[in-house]
């Protein structure tokens, strides 16, 4: 008899169950209906964005900077007239100059904006005579017939990928915004984090530029891998794998200011970033060669404290007591030699750097070289070699205007290196770092496998002055890093 009553009972909470669950999902429904009914009503942005979030100093209405049409409650009707970036180069200056036409106006001339330095140096090192103002002055070439036509599509379309007028390159570290939200909005793994904006940018907005082998990596101890497949880890495995700045690299010794919580901002400020050229930079003097009776000439997040010269972390807010150099060499030296010359850990030494246009639908070359150090010739390449879709055609966007022209622009070196730090004295007599900067080799092969231009080079210098972001102890034989070319120096002088 206790068996039935068993069952019976059994039956009876399986069906109260069920019930319960019914009744849950009948309120989850009702929930969701109540939610999608209230989000009809709102109007404009909000009703499909409503989990935007506002900084304190921007929350206002989303039209102010998007424009759009805040009384529509359709997403066509929301979108009418719509600036979907604002702070684009384009836009910034009627949306974000409404409140910072001063930011802007600096920000438009300054060398972050222009990229004025970078787009001269590589034109007049192929013969170049006018001075452009601009990188968007660039002339386009799509079918280059001289040197110099084929050395600005190289620029427009491979070289000059990090500017302000793109959102970047499509690597998870490398995306960001466009202008003014370039530094200033927050972006993890390519997607926007926020609309909170960022007064003081970090060292993550700074490197989502200066990454790969260029100024800005190194401070974080990054040097990149080779291209070839060959030099590069985990050299097993066939998967993907993240890649966060595009290419693996080794983990070299961070700047000393790196290790102590420095960022990038502490020494190159917000005012010198936008200003018409970056004369103005903090130099190592500055703060460890302190002039205690000039005390007014200080940046502002330096003080004196206790007699003591210390400097505020603009990000973080901590206190650095910054140490001076007393070390007797700096008294010799110093108005002769570069401080980095010395004390800088490591330095890029990429020779020489080859730049390839292709106008062929001949991959197979590149099966090594599927790395590339963009993205877009990256996917070409893996789309094209491994997929069975129909191929992609040949050609790659103008990074300035997002024209697709003919033609993809490869690249590789002949060796990467970061020992044997170079040293040469410059032309103002300082002995300084120097580095392959300029060290360029540019081919063309057109649609028909014909060689056009085959490993032109420039008519200057290939080594140029650089500043390695490696600053660190300067070592017991800093004296034989430029012992040779200082006739006064013996080669192994006996260590103070």
């Amino acid at each position: 008899m206790m068996r039935p009553k068993l069952i019976l009972f059994f039956l009876c909470l399986l069906l109260l169950s069920g019930c319960r669950d019914v009744d849950l999902q009948q309120v989850k429904e009702k929930a969701n209906s109540n939610q999608k009914e209230t989000q009809l009503q709102l109007k404009g942005c909000r009703a499909c964005h409503s989990d935007i979030k506002h900084d304190s100093f921007h929350d206002f209405s989303c039209t102010e900077c998007h424009s759009g049409n805040p009384d529509s409650k359709d997403r066509t009707g929301a979108h009418t007239q719509l600036v979907a970036q604002p702070a684009h180069p384009s836009s910034m200056e009627k949306m974000c100059g409404q409140c910072h036409p001063d930011q802007v106006r600096a920000s438009r001339d300054s060398l972050h904006f222009t990229l004025q330095n970078e787009t001269n140096l590589i034109r007049k090192q192929f013969g170049a005579v006018e001075t452009l103002s601009n990188l968007i002055e660039i002339p386009q070439s799509a079918l280059p017939t001289t040197r110099q036509e084929l050395v600005d599509d190289m620029l427009r379309r491979r070289c000059l990928r990090c500017h302000v007028y793109t959102a970047g390159d499509g690597y998870p570290s490398t995306q960001r915004g466009t202008g003014c939200a370039s530094c200033h909005l927050k972006f993890i793994e390519g997607s926007l984090v926020s609309h909170e904006f960022i007064r003081i940018p970090g060292d993550n907005q700074c490197q989502s530029c200066h990454y790969g082998n260029f100024v800005g990596a190194d401070y974080s101890g990054r040097f990149e891998h080779d291209f070839n497949e060959e030099y590069r880890t985990p050299y097993t495995t066939q998967e993907d794998y993240f890649r966060p700045y595009g290419v693996e690299y080794h983990r070299l010794v961070p700047d000393i200011h790196q290790q102590r919580g420095l960022a990038c901002v502490d020494c190159h400020s917000s005012h010198q970033l936008v200003s018409d050229g970056m004369s103005e930079n903090l130099q190592c003097a500055t703060c460890h060669l302190w002039d205690a009776d000039n005390p007014n000439s200080l940046p502002e997040n330096l003080i004196v404290k206790n007699n003591r010269l210390v400097l505020t972390a603009q990000v973080t807010g901590k206190e650095h007591p910054v140490p001076q150099a007393v070390h007797p060499a700096h008294e010799k030296y110093g108005k002769e030699v570069d401080c980095q010359v010395c004390h800088a850990q490591w330095s890029f030494s990429d020779q020489a750097t080859h730049l390839i246009r292709s106008d062929t639908d001949d991959y197979f070359p590149w099966e090594r070289l599927t790395v590339q150090s963009s993205s877009e010739v990256e996917n070409l390449l893996e789309h094209n070699l491994y997929s069975d879709e129909d191929e992609f055609p040949p050609a790659m966007k103008d990074s300035i205007d997002g024209q697709k022209l003919p033609g993809v622009w490869y690249k590789g070196y002949t060796q990467r290196r970061w020992e044997e730090i170079s040293v040469q004295r410059d032309t103002d007599g300082i002995i300084k770092v120097f580095r392959p900067i300029l060290d360029l080799r540019v081919s063309y092969q057109d649609e028909d496998e014909n060689v056009i231009f085959d490993n032109e080079t420039g008519t200057g210098q290939a080594m140029m002055p650089y500043t390695p972001h490696t600053t660190g102890p300067a070592g017991l034989f800093f004296l034989d890093r430029f012992a040779e070319l200082d006739g006064n120096t013996p080669k192994n002088p006996p260590q103070p």
